[in-house]
């Protein structure tokens, strides 16, 4: 089987949670991790992970991407293409398992980029396999707060269960 892990990073906390994700789902999967930013194609694939940080209580935006450079020093390339534009540009993926997740400040009221990349996933047709999930960050420039990777790895491995489990039932 093949999973596709997608993941839009600012300062490298969301990549971190990405590769935990992607570390955890080989062990079941042939999974490619990519950066948003290499636009890789969803379809043919099991299953379909996307990760991106909270800004301005949802996925980025070319201006929000810009604001977070004026915050520290942010990856090579990372105001290029956000989450939000990789999803606009997909077609369909009718029944493609997929699952989001997310970085943001552990505050009730910082939104969610995995909340608003799970609904236009499931505009897209894919079957939501969990709720988002999101992933603490001790401030906007990060880093994840201590436990977070391996609560990824975790979560992962949920994953990996609801799908086998799905398919031994078909």
């Amino acid at each position: 089987m093949k999973a596709l892990v997608v993941y839009e990073s600012m300062f490298g906390n969301t990549q971190a949670v990405a590769r935990a994700v992607a570390d955890r789902l080989s062990e079941a999967f042939e999974v490619t991790l990519a950066d948003v930013r290499q636009v890789p194609p969803a379809h043919d694939v099991d299953l379909l992970v996307v990760g991106a940080p909270t800004h301005a209580w949802g996925l980025s935006r070319p201006s929000t991407r810009i604001d977070a450079e004026r915050q520290g020093t942010i990856r090579e390339g990372a105001t290029e293409i956000g989450l939000r534009e990789y999803l606009n540009l997909s077609p369909m993926l009718t029944g493609v398992a997929a699952a989001t997740f997310g970085t943001r400040v552990d505050k009730a009221w910082a939104g969610s980029a995995a909340r608003k990349a799970h609904q236009q996933l499931r505009r897209l047709g894919c079957r939501m396999l969990l709720p988002a999930q999101n992933f603490a960050v001790t401030g906007t420039t990060g880093p994840l707060l201590d436990g977070e990777q391996e609560r990824a790895g975790r979560w992962a491995a949920q994953l990996t269960a609801l799908l086998l489990t799905e398919r031994r039932r078909v």
